[in-house]
């Protein structure tokens, strides 16, 4: 019987994958911090170490740098699972000799057994390789071993699905906490409890197949622990995008039994700005949010694209060369295929008067340089799968799109 060391400190995660490696008759133990982690890999010379980057006392990273120095562990697998957005560490696990990195948020307790029994399955230790410039995995090495484990899952589900409320509700707590914090510490805390709690929900919604709340759970975690790392990113603007990501939670969750709300198509983004480095700076931050974007200099440019495509975000500078940002905002919203779209705005300008504007143009968002990306890419997320879940669920029009639409949206994907 293979052993299995698990370090995982979210004991719900940690739970539905020991169960599961139990019935698949794989000798399992938990421990909840890298200390711990270290001290029983030591001590029980596990065949495979599985553990999450984001641990107590030791951090995962820690963990796999200490036992690949240690010759007794230099060939032993060692699988990251963890976080999809925690991607400079996920990086810097394959430089410190991980074996495998798997994203919780896409990661079925299936896939996992089948990835391990595949790396067992030709020796026990088996020779390990760094590759440090792989991303995340998401599916287990061998073909054919993605069939999902249907009844489990549904079972999961449905648990799921029933703590549902009172997880929102307590989401709820905390941003009520946030908002009457009467110090920073106090606010610092109550970021943190979310933070941690966040990380659990968005492993748990990946788990049971949810992928939409996933994502936005996902990413609003990362941003949580950028803001609880750098107490002083604090603002007006990031307290509003917290607010409006437990807004959007509870919104997708009473829709993410739709059968419109699963699979979605990745979104596309039109961004306008003419400054090269914050046009870069905007695209990076939709392609952490894994949305493509079409990126132009100018309103012409962008009238002439819109005319011909559709898209599920526009990003707009106000301080355009010839037409602005809310002249171009304007025009996009004379136009019936732009009447819905989100257009959020990203610029320098941060008084009410531009506030306003942006508003009375017919912008839904508005976010001020410097922006943090994080930040950026989660409101840019919530807005797409908003606008694509109420697309998908809307009902159908009178008349069918004309073989131009087609062809428009044809060249919008390509």
């Amino acid at each position: 019987m293979n052993k299995v060391l698990f370090i995982e400190n979210d004991a719900v995660v940690a739970g539905i994958y020991r169960n599961k490696l139990s019935m698949e008759g794989f000798q399992v133990e938990v421990v909840s911090d890298g200390e711990t982690g270290l001290q029983r890999a030591r001590e029980t010379a596990p065949d495979v170490i599985l553990l999450d980057l984001m641990l107590p006392k030791l951090t995962g990273l820690e963990v796999i740098r200490i036992l690949r120095a240690d010759p007794a562990f230099q060939t032993t697998p060692i699988i990251v699972l963890t976080g999809t957005y925690l991607t400079s560490m996920v990086q810097e696990a394959w430089k410190a000799g991980a074996t495998k990195c798997l994203a919780k948020a896409n990661t079925t307790p299936k896939i996992l057994v089948d990835t391990l029994r595949s790396m067992l399955q030709p020796t026990p230790r088996a020779e390990v390789r760094p590759q440090p410039d792989r991303p995340l995995a998401a599916e287990p090495v061998r073909s054919g071993l993605l069939a999902p484990d249907e009844d489990f899952q549904a079972e999961l589900r449905r648990d799921f699905l029933q703590q549902l409320p009172q997880t929102l509700g307590v989401f709820r707590q905390h941003l009520q906490a946030i908002n009457r914090a009467a110090s920073a510490s106090e606010r610092l805390h109550q970021l943190q409890e979310l933070q941690h709690r966040m990380r659990a929900f968005a492993g748990s919604a990946g788990l049971v197949g949810l992928s939409g709340l996933s994502r936005v759970a996902d990413l609003f975690e990362a941003l949580l622990r950028e803001l609880v790392g750098k107490p002083e990113a604090w603002t007006v603007s990031t307290l509003r995008t917290v607010a409006a990501a437990v807004d959007c939670l509870h919104w997708l969750a009473q829709r993410c039994h739709l059968p419109e709300v699963q699979n979605l198509p990745q979104a596309t983004a039109l961004v306008v700005e003419d400054e090269p480095l914050a046009r870069r700076a905007v695209t990076h931050a939709l392609e952490k949010a894994r949305i493509r974007t079409v990126a132009v200099e100018n309103a012409e440019t962008a009238l002439n694209l819109a005319a011909e495509n559709r898209f599920d975000l526009v990003i707009l500078d106000v301080d355009l060369p010839g037409m602005n940002g809310f002249a171009l905002c304007t025009q996009l919203r004379r136009s019936p295929a732009f009447g819905h779209t989100p257009v959020l705005f990203v610029t320098s300008l941060n008084d009410l008067q531009a506030r306003s504007s942006s508003t009375m143009s017919g912008g839904n968002d508005f976010i001020a340089k410097p922006f943090l990306f994080t930040e950026l890419a989660l409101k840019a997320l919530m807005f797409t799968l908003r606008y694509q879940v109420e697309q998908a669920v809307a009902p159908p029009p009178a008349c069918p799109a004309s073989d131009t639409d087609s062809s428009a949206q044809s060249h919008a994907e390509s």
